[in-house]
């Protein structure tokens, strides 16, 4: 992939050069500030002088990413002395509906952290700024991994700057392996021998299972191994479902054998482990391999810290199908009707370079967008031999991980999908029957949708 190009020393700003331009806004939030202080994200009252206040929105608020967000953006202020950002943290679970209601009243903030899947969803109904007058200007787009940019994209313009990002890879206990007779340099690469090495590895003793070798739906969903066997979404590019074929039956078929195998007594006991987070059968080392995403390696840090693991890309359903795995994220948008859209554009490009980029993946031990920064960030002096390993394979993966932008066809379709999905595991209807009537159900929608 082509590196992205780093940006330099903030570029002055030729819109201030007439700050009558700028008009006083009304209200808390988003408008521009006239006086001459404001708050850094310490809470100290600081001199702003005639900077522009950008009020910038995240979810971010925990005593381990806070800081660090807060970090990027004092950095971001101490950059320049046009800006100036002060952050606003928001619940996860109110952030976007209280934007979506400052927007409707035309005071939403200035930038705001959101979900990369439904960028072009917000694009569509008009609840973000394009940028594509900035990039015309300044053109970005090679930064950021292409699935990621692809994501932002509404009728070829962008909504969003990639921020965040994560991809699904597997963990395996390398210790385990030897006690078996395994490689523990050599991971399992498809589901055969997924399959294989987790027999091996299973400890069963009067019909009760005390170590279990792996079982596919801890940590990642059925979804993701339908993906990991067709290699593609359940939508086609424009708009069509694509549920009901050859591969995601046989994902649905792979999946219910290891039910099977296992017994659902097992399979409920364990997830009520793994429900617990500190008692993760796989930090207990009662679980030899598990599917997660690179982000979880931190958690490993915190509770099983000298786990002797391994990493790998996720085993393909057949030599040759593709280790396809699946990523989400976050965007930085600006917010329709900000006020500065110009400043926030600034801050976005900040928050998009390699300097943010690489703060956020080291002290998070998060996946970013940004792809010099992910590359840089796998020998950053932070990181000791074994966080270098797990990053290497999670930056790597990237090369195998697709993103399921909402289709604007069906932007509810999981409402429908979800449901069917579960009850072909649960045994309540056939593989066959059960991808039949989704299928027929996603047409349906789409079509009244039209």
């Amino acid at each position: 992939m082509k590196k992205g190009k780093v940006l330099g020393t903030l570029a002055t700003l030729t819109f201030l050069s007439a700050c009558a331009a700028f008009t006083p806004g009304g209200g808390d939030e988003g408008s521009v500030d006239t006086s001459t202080t404001g708050t850094d994200t310490s809470g100290e009252t600081v001199d702003t002088g005639d900077r522009i206040e950008l009020d910038f929105w995240t979810f971010w608020g925990s005593e381990v990413r806070r800081p660090i967000i807060e970090k990027i953006i004092n950095d971001f202020n101490e950059s320049q002395d046009e800006i100036f950002v002060k952050h606003s943290y928001n619940p996860f679970g109110d952030i976007w509906t209280k934007e979506l209601a400052q927007i409707a009243a035309g005071n939403p903030p200035d930038v705001v952290i959101n979900d990369i899947n439904a960028t072009a969803l917000r694009g569509q109904k008009q609840q973000a700024e394009s940028l594509t007058p900035f990039l015309e200007k300044e053109d970005i787009s090679d930064w950021f991994y292409p699935e990621l940019w692809d994501a932002t994209l509404y009728e070829g313009d962008s909504y969003g700057i990639p921020f965040t990002t994560d991809t699904r890879i597997l963990y395996y206990n390398k210790d385990m392996f030897e006690e078996v007779g395994l490689d523990p340099e050599a991971p399992p690469t498809t589901w055969d021998e997924l399959e294989e090495y987790a027999r091996k590895l299973d400890i069963q003793e009067n019909g009760e299972t005390s170590r279990m070798g792996f079982y596919p739906l801890y940590g990642i969903g059925t979804d993701v191994w339908m993906m990991n066997s067709a290699g593609h979404n359940f939508f086609d590019e424009d708009g069509n479902p694509n549920v009901d074929n050859e591969e995601n039956a046989a994902a649905l078929e792979w999946i219910l054998t290891w039910k099977e195998h296992y017994g659902e007594n097992t399979v409920n006991r364990y997830q009520a482990q793994i429900d617990s987070g500190q008692a993760n059968p796989f930090f207990t080392e009662d679980l030899a391999m598990i599917a997660q995403t690179g982000t979880f390696y931190a958690q490993i840090k915190q509770y099983a810290p000298d786990l002797n693991l391994g990493v790998a890309y996720l085993p393909e359903r057949e030599e040759g199908s593709g280790h396809t795995s699946w990523g989400g994220g976050f965007v930085a948008e600006i917010p329709k009707g900000a006020k500065n859209p110009e400043a926030s554009w600034e801050f976005l490009k900040y928050l998009g370079d390699v300097h943010a980029q690489e703060i956020w993946a080291t002290e998070n031990f998060d996946n970013v967008a940004n792809i010099e920064a992910a590359e840089k960030s796998v020998t950053n002096e932070i990181f000791d031999e074994k966080d270098s390993s797990v990053y290497q394979i999670a930056v790597e993966n990237m090369e195998h991980t697709i993103l399921t932008p909402v289709p604007l066809t069906v932007p509810d379709f999981g409402d429908t999908l979800n449901p069917i999905l579960d009850n072909i595991i649960l045994g309540r209807t056939s593989v066959e029957d059960g991808l039949r009537e989704a299928q027929e159900a996603l047409e349906r929608l789409v079509e009244s949708n039209q």
